[in-house]
Parts: C-alpha cells; sequence; structure tokens
C-alpha cells in the first residue's frame, strides 16, 4: 500500500488562506498573529466531493434579469416568532444558518426546542457533543417529544451524509461545525482547513436538494466565530446568541442575513424548562421601584429593527476621589457618552470634567440607537444635580455638537410604545412631528430644540 506523503501547510484562522510557511501577518486580510499550522497530504490538496450522495447537476443558464421571474423565497415557520423575525420570517428552503454563541449561553436548547414542536417535517440532529442520552435529557426537562425528531451522534461528515440518506430529512441540524471531519483531509477536527470544507459540503447538500441546515458553531475569546473568516462568507445567515450569565434574558441578532434584515432582535428568558419568548421587552427592561424616585435614572424610547422599546438609563456623577476622573460604560458607547459629556460642558455650562461618570443600560443591552443620547444626557444631569426625574416621563432624541436635539426616525411608532405603556410626558426633537396628527394621543408631548430646553422642561 502506498504511503501518503505528509506535508504541513500554515492557515489563517481569520480568512482561511494558506501559506506553504509562517507569516507574523497573514498576506491575504492582513491580520497579524493569525496562522497555525497543520499538516495535509499531497493527495487532498484538490478535494473531490465524492462524499455528496446527490448527483444529476444541471447547468445554469445565463438570462437576462427581465426575463428572471421573482417569487419569494419558500419557508419554514418556525414555531418560535422571535426566531422567525430574525430569520425574516422564518427558514427558507435550501440555505444554511450559523447559529453562534458562548458556551452554555443555550444554543442547542433554543433549536432542540423549536425542532421538538414541529410536528410535519423530518429532521436530524446530529451532534458531535452530546450523547443522545443528555440530549434525551434535555428533551425531558424542555417538556416536549417528537417522534419526527431523528438524533443521532456522529462526527464524520460521510457518515453523516449516510444518515441523510436513510433518513430523508427536511431540516437538517449539525451541532456542531467544529466537531465535524472529514475523511479527504488529514487535519484534526476544528481546524481551518476542515471547517471550511464540511461547511462548503452542506452548503452544496443545501443547495441541490433544498433542505435547509442549521449550524451550531463556538465564538473565540474576542466573540466572533469561532474558526476561519470564509465560513461567515459561506453561509447564508449568522445569528449570534447572547446574554449575560447574571441576568435570564438572552438576545438573539442577526449579523448576517441574505434573507431578510439584520437590525432585528429577538428577546428569550431562560426558565427551569427551557426558553420563553419575551414579547414585550419594555416591561422586562424597566425596573420597578414602587413609588420612589430616583436620581440618575431616564428611560429612552430606542429601536432594535421594527421594534421600539423603552429601556432605562442610569448614570452617576460624583466627585474623583483620584486625580483623573474616570469614564465606566456598560451598554452604550464610550466615546459617544464622551462627545455627550463635551456637548454638556461646552452648551450647557455643566463642569463634569473633574467628576466621575458611569454609565449603565439596565439590564445589560447593548444599544446603538442614537435616539437614546437625550436619554442619557437627562440621567447624567439628573445625577449630577441629585434631582429626581418625574414619574411617567420618557423620551427620544438624538443629540448634535452644537447641543441641539435632532429628529429621529419613526417617532410614530416610539409614542405609540411609550403611550401603550402608560407614559404621561414624553420629550422629542422639535419638528419631528410634521405631517403626524396628534389630537388622539392621551400622551403629551413636549419638543424640545436644544439640550438647555430639555433641562428645562424635566428639572423647571
Amino acid at each position: 500500500m502506498a504511503k501518503v506523503k505528509q506535508r504541513t501547510m500554515w492557515f489563517c484562522t481569520s480568512c482561511g488562506a494558506d501559506s506553504p510557511k509562517w507569516a507574523g501577518r497573514c498576506p491575504s486580510c492582513g491580520q497579524w498573529n493569525t496562522m497555525v499550522e497543520e499538516k495535509v497530504s499531497s493527495s487532498s490538496s484538490k478535494v473531490s466531493s465524492s462524499a455528496m450522495p446527490l448527483s444529476g447537476r444541471s447547468k445554469a443558464v445565463p438570462r437576462p434579469v427581465n426575463q428572471i421571474e421573482a417569487v419569494d423565497e419558500p419557508r419554514y415557520h418556525m414555531p418560535s416568532e422571535e426566531l422567525n423575525r430574525v430569520l425574516g420570517g422564518g427558514l427558507v428552503k435550501g440555505s444554511i444558518v450559523l447559529i453562534g454563541g458562548e458556551p452554555g449561553i443555550g444554543k442547542s436548547t433554543l433549536v432542540l426546542q423549536n425542532l421538538l414542536s414541529i410536528r410535519n417535517r423530518r429532521i436530524l440532529y446530529v451532534s458531535g457533543e452530546e450523547s443522545v442520552t443528555q440530549l434525551k435529557l434535555r428533551a425531558d426537562r424542555i417538556g416536549r417529544g417528537s417522534d419526527n425528531l431523528f438524533i443521532v451522534c456522529d462526527t464524520s461528515l460521510e457518515n453523516i451524509f449516510s444518515h441523510i440518506e436513510d433518513v430523508v430529512p427536511d431540516i437538517l441540524v449539525v451541532d456542531s461545525i467544529q466537531t465535524i471531519a472529514t475523511e479527504t483531509l488529514d487535519s484534526s477536527a476544528g481546524s481551518v482547513s476542515q471547517i471550511r470544507e464540511c461547511a462548503a459540503s452542506l452548503l452544496k447538500f443545501a443547495k441541490e436538494s433544498g433542505v435547509p441546515v442549521i449550524l451550531i458553531g463556538h465564538i473565540n475569546k474576542e466573540g466572533s466565530i469561532a474558526g476561519p473568516k470564509v465560513l461567515e462568507h459561506i453561509v447564508d445567515a449568522v445569528l449570534q446568541f447572547e446574554g449575560d450569565r447574571q441576568y435570564m434574558y438572552r438576545l438573539l441578532r442577526a449579523i448576517k442575513n441574505r434573507f431578510g434584515s439584520t437590525s432585528e432582535l429577538g428577546i428569550y428568558e431562560m426558565c427551569q424548562r427551557g426558553l420563553r419568548e419575551v414579547t414585550n421587552p419594555s416591561e422586562l427592561l424597566l425596573s420597578h421601584n414602587g413609588e420612589e424616585e430616583l436620581s440618575g435614572v431616564a428611560i429612552g424610547v430606542t429601536l432594535e429593527g421594527m421594534r421600539p422599546f423603552l429601556i432605562e438609563a442610569q448614570a452617576l456623577v460624583s466627585t474623583a476621589a483620584y486625580g483623573t476622573p474616570q469614564r465606566s460604560v456598560t451598554g452604550f458607547d464610550a466615546k459617544r457618552m464622551n462627545m455627550l459629556l463635551a456637548v454638556l460642558e461646552k452648551r450647557v455650562g455643566f463642569k463634569l470634567g473633574a467628576k466621575d461618570v458611569f454609565l449603565n443600560i439596565a439590564g445589560g443591552l447593548k444599544v446603538n440607537d442614537p435616539a437614546l443620547d437625550l436619554g442619557v444626557i437627562a440621567a447624567i444631569l439628573s445625577s449630577n444635580v441629585d434631582m429626581a426625574i418625574a414619574r411617567g416621563w420618557c423620551m427620544a432624541g438624538e443629540v448634535g455638537l452644537s447641543g441641539e436635539i435632532r429628529p429621529v426616525t419613526r417617532i410614530e411608532q416610539r409614542i405609540a410604545e411609550a403611550e401603550k405603556l402608560g407614559m404621561s410626558d414624553m420629550l422629542i426633537p422639535a419638528g419631528n412631528l410634521k405631517g403626524f396628527d396628534t389630537s388622539k394621543l392621551s400622551i403629551r408631548l413636549h419638543e424640545v430644540a436644544k439640550v438647555s430646553d430639555a433641562f428645562r422642561e424635566l428639572f423647571g
């Protein structure tokens, strides 16, 4: 039997580019210290697709764009409405979706909980990390059973395609992609070449068969999907499942989505019997302190995708105990908070340069909506003067460098959400209500043009 010649190659863990020798900087993507060494055989330089069970490829014919009929992509409606929202309406046939998150955050629970509720589809769940018994215990804890969900524990790509031929599933799940390896490559599972080749084979299977594939993946210490960056280019959608272990809820975001928006957000609460959908996140993100009014707390109305909700900004301003004032931010852009502090000092006259400023978005949520600027400034001013904002007040507005309050998008949805939750007064940018009928609103709207106007409305 001929001996296969072994050689080593260097692969970039960021982009997947290969090189015959080590380099401190990747020649393809320019990242530093990302080259790792892997053993490959000379016979596997060009990997064949013999592992694929499908045949009969059809040759594509170029057609003018005016002759192409535009139709909606057929989708599988998932049991979780939050998951459907993030996916853009459901799971598209023939698509490949990657769900990433930290270990123990609930990725497998999210997928298994949805699959157990699907009754009219045959589903194949391939686990490379957990045993069949562990998955059965998790299904019992969730409290659901299914005769259409088939579970197999395997890490060989060739065996997976053999199981696919036996089960003929409508949906395929691989947990996780980092544990799968193909025999055509000599490198170990989880290496750059294995992840890239296995993902490419599963993508080819999804496109040729029309079966949607869900991949579960790990994330590295930087918070991005583990494996080469090319993995995110191969798949159709990348969903990030995140959350703080100190809190009970989890957030599902779309980092990439070829069939929907990437600005949607799904919110779940981790319970003893699995994940529960949070249909009204405003009630979860607002603290309930009874009748007590506290300084340094302001409620802003923000948007995540098409969903408006109210969120609490908490600030603490105190005299600096040491020579250098501290600036600590959680859930908000630190550079933007420094800009807002400079606006307060330059345009409004508050001397905050020698004071410690701590800002926290309640609930551990990370917000990028500029309409929260007014809420952040109100919380900082409230803590600085040690005066509480009256109960029932909320606000939305972007703050400019000259101290002006700039209009924000979809103000009607923000006002409707504040009114639905019983808010009595709301600060909005001046001129943001053009063409909007306010006669039927029960909430009082206060238009402000500058930060100084907002300060007078809140504190008199």
